[in-house]
């Protein structure tokens, strides 16, 4: 094992490795900017190193500051936790140029993976269902012959990107030009390429992903899926495992499919397989994140499997803890604590808080960076908390959801509390059968969207 990692990242998701390496007998360094020095992440590491003003633009992604303050402080390894430079080839390359261990996949399998034509292309070749789409980038005349081929409506996708960004939803051919050029100059802007491509949307469908873990020589554990089908503006909301629309035989299916990508790939490390299912129970290929993520407690709720663990263990050459599938037991469900307003279309609510008391009692976890009188920044991710329950079967862990809710005190701040417990409260949600579209089919019943929560 490692002797120092350095957690090239801030929040809750460097709380949670820096706690990983405690239980490892693994030295955390943490790196801040000037608005993170007084955050918990620095608080709990065992050394910690300023990189720079708060726009992360001259902080945390700054390859050059990151791979300075491991070399500095003498860390075995990096660990880029989720967002930021987690998924750039660029700094994994970085690392192993300083003789750094990137704890994640090799620069060349984040390259591909992150690039959609060539992860389509790879999916493809290993026998992975793929949406109906272009094969490549195309130009606006192309992706209107794409769209009449495949069939209305139709998403346009940047290429070289995700979170939503430079995405457009086509209806029909009369709004394809007007949605071509504002994608790709929101691609444009947000990942300086404003390439798109073609994909047929998949009406009525749920967003269902599996998590892998990959030896890097082929060996591979894959440990059932997540639900992530409610969702705001493509950025996931609640998430559940297993999923209530997935068969054993799906799941099965699914889990093949992981496999076969990740053995073509010679997968190293934690991963996901994103796809949509289609009320048939077809499922299609969107996307493989090459990082752990943000969801990922309900995986380790439902298999007992420490996954920031598992991922350290790999990269230190120790193997997995085991291959083939991970049983499933119980039910977990995770709700996301972001610091904004759902009232007014998420609107971001920076500022401090004054009460915090996390819930507590069997089944409940809840992983965050904040504290009773911490100033939310700004310049970063929305996401404070995550609230994860665990329960015996899916009606335990509904309830047992509730009642966490009820209980988080977060105050300071309008944040999407009221939203998760209409969410969790909601017929729709208890009955297991909802979609992607769950927010706008939902949205009249859900009185934290109409302005009445407190």
């Amino acid at each position: 094992m490692f002797e120092r990692v350095l957690i090239a990242n801030r929040g809750e998701v460097a709380v949670r490795i820096i706690r990983a390496c405690r239980e490892l007998g693994v030295e955390a360094v943490a790196v801040y900017s000037t608005a993170d020095r007084d955050s918990l992440h620095v608080k709990l590491a065992d050394r910690a190193v300023h990189i720079g003003p708060p726009l992360p633009a001259e902080s945390y992604l700054r390859i050059p500051s990151l791979v300075a303050a491991a070399t500095t402080t003498e860390c075995d390894a990096v660990h880029p936790g989720w967002g930021f430079l987690a998924e750039n080839a660029a700094f994994a390359l970085a690392c192993e140029d300083n003789d750094l261990v990137f704890i994640g996949p090799r620069a060349e399998t984040i390259e591909t993976m992150g690039d959609k034509i060539a992860a389509k292309d790879a999916m493809a070749e290993a026998g992975v269902p793929l949406v109906p789409g272009s094969d490549g980038a195309v130009d606006l005349d192309q992706a209107r012959e794409v769209a009449a081929e495949v069939g209305f409506p139709v998403l346009l996708k940047a290429s070289a990107g995700g979170g939503g960004r430079g995405m457009r939803l086509v209806e029909g051919a009369d709004d394809l030009e007007a949605a071509y050029r504002t994608a790709s100059s929101e691609a444009q802007s947000a990942f300086g390429d404003g390439s798109l491509y073609v994909e047929k949307a998949v009406v009525g469908a749920r967003h269902v992903e599996i998590q892998v873990l990959g030896d890097g020589e082929g060996a591979v554990l894959t440990l059932g899926e997540r639900d992530c089908s409610i969702q705001r503006r493509h950025q996931k909301l609640v998430e559940e495992s297993p999923s209530p629309a997935v068969t054993p035989e799906i799941r099965e299916d699914m889990q093949a499919a992981g496999q076969r990508a990740c053995e073509a790939l010679r997968y190293r490390g934690a991963g996901t397989m994103e796809f949509l299912l289609d009320a048939d129970g077809r499922f299609y290929f969107i996307e493989m994140n090459t990082r752990l993520q943000v969801e990922h407690p309900v995986t380790e709720l439902v298999t007992g499997i420490d996954l920031a663990h598992a991922q350290l263990a790999v990269a230190a050459g120790e193997g997995l803890p085991r291959e083939g599938r991970a049983e499933l037991k119980g039910h977990a469900i995770e709700f996301r604590i972001n610091a904004e307003d759902p009232a007014a279309d998420f609107r971001p609510a920076p500022g401090r808080v004054s009460r915090f008391r996390p819930p507590l009692g069997p089944g409940v976890r809840v992983d965050t960076h904040v504290e009773e009188g911490y100033a939310i920044p700004p310049f970063y991710d929305s996401l404070i908390a995550k609230v994860i329950v665990w329960g015996e079967d899916r009606q335990v862990a509904i309830a047992r959801g509730r009642r966490a809710l009820s209980e988080l005190e977060l105050e300071g701040v309008p944040t999407t509390r009221e939203l998760a417990l209409d969410i969790v409260s909601s017929e729709e949600f208890g009955s297991g059968d909802y979609t992607t579209s769950f927010l706008a089919d939902a949205a009249p019943s859900l009185e934290s969207l109409r302005g009445g929560a407190a």
